[in-house]
């Protein structure tokens, strides 16, 4: 129906049915990214039809990789329209959040196979199960905290969990909730000579950093995680209580 590709001195342009195919995407994909502005067809038909250049193709892969990645399409754009570095920034964060997910996923595998053996054994399998909801619990607020972190902080944060176990969770947990129980005891009983505020003070600092090892970038994305409070997922506010303070 005179649906052809079209050559010009600039090289070869493509319908988009023709470019669809040639990317491996669909048509109905291809006008959603020219909708938000990430792919948009730099000329028409003369009976109105998408016309993409073949050299289109480079930044249509790079859309479909970092999408892949997991990028929303929004900050796609930000990144293929920016600095190189910035893309290098992207693939580096993507990278590190990937290896925190493949850490605890690691983790969890290792949990069930525990709680199968202990059953196999005809061993309670409770402590088990209970390592299994942990892990993957912690699998599912790595996958929403980690956007409060730049890129190298993400990195700085995956390297530092390499170490980091279920046992040293536990300890950290028990001292979080001690540490909010002395609080409240505290402003309930009153402190005359305020050496248990400075007490408390120092828990509190030793507390943070052992998550963030006093890196700077890894405590500027905490500050920003519990300033956004309000918009924490429900599940996290509500398992986040039993730390509450007041």
């Amino acid at each position: 129906m005179g649906q052809t590709a079209r050559k010009s001195d600039a090289g070869e342009w493509l319908l988009a049915r023709e470019f669809a195919e040639l990317a491996g995407v669909t048509v109905r994909t291809l006008h959603h990214y020219d909708h938000c502005g990430l792919l948009k067809p730099k000329r028409r038909s003369g009976t109105g039809y998408r016309l993409y250049h073949v050299n289109d193709l480079e930044r249509l892969e790079q859309v479909v990789a970092l999408k892949f990645l997991g990028l929303p399409l929004g900050e796609i754009r930000r990144v293929i329209e920016s600095k190189p570095s910035s893309l290098g920034q992207a693939l580096a964060r993507q990278r590190a959040g990937l290896l925190e997910k493949r850490r605890l996923l690691d983790k969890a595998l290792v949990a069930i196979g525990d709680a199968e053996s202990a059953m196999a054994n005809g061993k309670p399998a409770a402590e088990m199960l209970r390592r299994i909801i942990e892990a993957i619990e912690m699998q599912n607020d790595s996958n929403w905290m980690m956007k409060y972190y730049s890129s190298s902080a993400q990195a700085k944060i995956a390297e530092r969990a390499k170490g980091f176990t279920a046992e040293m969770q536990v300890v950290i947990s028990r001292a979080w909730k001690e540490y909010y129980r002395d609080l409240n005891a505290l402003e309930k009983d009153g402190d005359p000579d305020g050496s248990k505020a400075r007490e408390l003070e120092l828990r509190h600092q030793e507390l943070i950093a052992a998550f963030t090892g006093n890196d700077p970038e890894i405590e500027a994305g905490l500050r920003a995680l519990y300033e956004d409070h309000a918009n924490w997922p429900a599940e996290m506010r509500d398992r986040m209580k039993e730390f509450a303070h007041g």
